[in-house]
């Protein structure tokens, strides 16, 4: 399983996110709390938007593991934006480490990452596979179940392109869901799945969790709420919660010990528009 935050709000560094905080996402890449494996060094990703949200996000990979990797300090230490999006893999077995494997993934203006995997995939690969455009199979580089999911929420996005945005981005997603959890009735697999996921255009973003796990034990998800979220001093915590929040952060952990941090209830998804939550829904399939 891997590790992820995101952030949408008021312009921040990303360091404020990355580096900074005491269990920052480079922190949970050597030291994870809520994964019976702590290490998550097979590589990392940014997906980060220019300040004024416009074209594709820029992308950062590596496969070296985050907490050595010079370039993504400096980086981290200086680039300012509204909307990113962080990932520190811990490769599922079978899938190779590789740069093409390490999330976030982007397509035309939006960005996704995924923390968990889908069970059986392996079954369900060349069905899922036969599902896809042209566009969307051509688009796939590497060979992880997040990227062949994603090749199904861009085909929604292209069903859906009718669609407002804050329709538009959630439904993709709920429907994507459903058709993956179809081919593993299908092909009769038992093998739970770990469901979540963050998808993005820079202005609104849909956040899932999910699992199949009867148990409902899902992996860990938290949010934040706030005007902006900062380090100062070497402390770093959520600005003034309140009723006029213009930042969130969505973290696989929470990055500090501030009061601010939730849980996302199991089986929901979290719809984010410009740093507010626009709205919060149960997933049933």
């Amino acid at each position: 399983m891997c590790r992820f935050t995101f952030y949408q709000g008021k312009s921040i560094r990303i360091g404020s996110l990355i580096t900074e905080p005491k269990h920052s996402l480079i922190r949970q890449s050597m030291m994870s709390k809520e994964r019976e494996e702590p290490l998550n060094g097979d590589g990392f990703g940014l997906a980060w938007y220019s300040k004024n949200q416009q074209g594709e996000p820029a992308l950062f990979k590596s496969i070296s593991p985050a907490w050595s990797n010079q370039n993504l300090h400096e980086l981290s230490r200086v680039i300012e934006t509204t909307c990113v999006m962080g990932h520190v893999r811990a490769a599922t077995q079978g899938f190779n480490v590789s740069e093409s494997n390490c999330h976030p993934f982007k397509w035309q203006h939006f960005a996704f990452m995924h923390n968990g995997d889908i069970g059986g995939f392996s079954t369900i690969k060349r069905a899922l596979i036969h599902m896809l455009s042209d566009e969307a199979f051509q688009h796939i580089k590497g060979s992880t179940d997040s990227e062949h999911f994603f090749g199904l929420v861009i085909d929604e996005l292209i069903r859906l392109e009718h669609l407002e945005p804050w329709d538009r981005l959630p439904t993709a997603m709920m429907a994507a869901i459903r058709k993956v959890i179809g081919l593993i009735k299908d092909h009769q697999v038992e093998d739970p799945s770990y469901m979540n996921m963050v998808l993005t255009d820079g202005h609104l973003a849909a956040a899932v969790r999910f699992t199949t796990d009867v148990s409902k034990n899902a992996d860990s998800l938290y949010l934040n709420l706030g005007k902006k979220y900062v380090c100062e001093d070497g402390v770093c915590y959520m600005k003034d919660s309140g009723v006029n929040e213009k930042s969130v952060v969505i973290s696989s952990e929470p990055l500090s010990s501030d009061p601010g941090w939730e849980t996302v209830p199991v089986n929901s998804m979290v719809l984010v528009e410009e740093g507010r939550i626009r709205d919060k829904m149960e997933i049933r399939l």
